[in-house]
């Protein structure tokens, strides 16, 4: 679990909630204490992310103490009515690449073909890895190597679109979820009701200025409904953009001397799920066995083809796809309401979440037009 020595080392910047002023502000992580560093020269994260260098304009600014004791604000479960964190990015799009791994790509195909049913599931994962196995772990997606691998499977009868996406040229970029929408650490995370099998997805989520340079790396929680989208691949939107369903945090950890994109490029992630019942899940995702470059996925986000204005954040997608029974024999891992998530990494800290329905997660209500004349109010745009 994340502490205040997590964050001693390195260059670490977030979003706070004050309720003394109604509305956000940006952070700066010293000696586990958060400073307040907005200003009319960065009233927002987006602003900050944007300058030539910003950890020189973040150790420049002196701060006002707004939380003395970081370990007990990431202790506590988020309070709207009190200070409280939010996830560090504010008007940054927010995109997800899918199928990133060769093991969860594999689950991806079984939920495919099992059409989002779990009693269909272990059958045909033991199909399919009979025919595959583990041929794709370390295949280049969008090598020559890669394109005979999709003629044998193509011949095999066993092609998919998530294997199109996952060793083909091209990988998957969506919109995982509306600007403003995320939620941060110590907040409910939210199901769509009409899903009964579904799971985290722990992920690193890199944040990217609008000149497509990568300024640092957060953690973050694509939460996955697998039998919606497992249906249909057309019910994506409708499976990953739900109210709180996507967790951003705790803090944003900029490039500097002590954390590169190396780190990320190295960096495993440790999942633990709690339930209500005493259930307990481990899980890890290593970034070693990502199949494409977090600087490929970034330029096929951003491009001649696509500009973000205010930037943008990219879950670069997960190795984690739990397979191990929960209750019923054969249907594998699924949520319940009340389970504790909580991502870890030794260098990015924790993101902790609770896990409710989407209906009972509290409603989204601060956009952008709210931060702007929220801003406007406190004279700072």
């Amino acid at each position: 679990m994340a502490s205040s020595d997590t964050f001693s080392t390195g260059t670490f910047v977030g979003r706070i909630w004050r309720s003394d002023v109604k509305g956000p502000a940006l952070v700066v992580v010293r000696g586990g204490t958060l400073y307040d560093i907005t200003s009319k020269d960065a009233p927002t994260m987006r602003d900050l992310l944007e300058k030539d260098d910003p950890v020189g304009f973040v150790r420049a600014q002196k701060g006002e103490v707004v939380v003395a004791n970081l370990d007990n604000l990431l202790a506590a479960k988020a309070d709207i009515s009190a200070v409280h964190l939010l996830a560090p990015i504010d008007l940054q799009a927010i995109k997800a690449c899918g199928v990133t791994f060769a093991r969860s790509m594999l689950e991806r195909v079984i939920e495919e073909r099992a059409a989002g049913n779990p009693d269909l599931a272990e059958a045909i994962r033991g199909k399919v890895t009979a025919l595959i196995g583990d041929s794709l772990r370390n295949l280049k997606a969008g090598s020559p190597e890669a394109a005979k691998v999709k003629a044998a499977l193509i011949e095999e009868g066993v092609w998919s679109q998530y294997l199109e996406v996952g060793i083909g040229p091209d990988a998957e970029v969506f919109s995982k979820s509306q600007v403003m929408s995320s939620v941060g650490a110590g907040a409910d995370v939210g199901l769509h009701p009409i899903s009964k099998w579904n799971n985290p997805e722990p992920e690193i989520v890199l944040a990217v200025d609008s000149r497509g340079r990568v300024r640092g790396a957060t953690l973050g929680n694509d939460v996955n409904l697998r039998d919606v989208e497992g249906r249909s691949a057309l019910l994506l939107g409708k499976a990953k953009d739900n109210n709180a369903s996507c967790s951003i945090g705790p803090f944003i950890r900029l490039f500097d001397e002590t954390y590169t994109l190396d780190d990320v490029r190295t960096a495993d992630l440790d999942l633990k799920v709690e339930g209500e019942d005493g259930y307990v899940l481990h899980g890890r995702s290593s970034m070693r066995e990502i199949s494409r470059d977090p600087l490929d996925l970034v330029s096929q986000t951003i491009g001649r083809h696509h500009q973000y204005p205010d930037g943008f954040v990219l879950f670069m997608g997960t190795l984690f796809a739990p397979v191990e029974d929960r209750d019923t024999p054969g249907q594998g891992f699924t949520h319940k309401v009340g389970d504790i998530v909580t991502i870890s990494n030794d260098k990015l800290g924790a993101l902790k979440n609770r896990v409710l329905l989407s209906t009972e997660c509290p409603p989204w209500t601060f956009g952008t037009s709210h931060l702007m004349r929220n801003l406007a109010g406190r004279g700072l745009i």
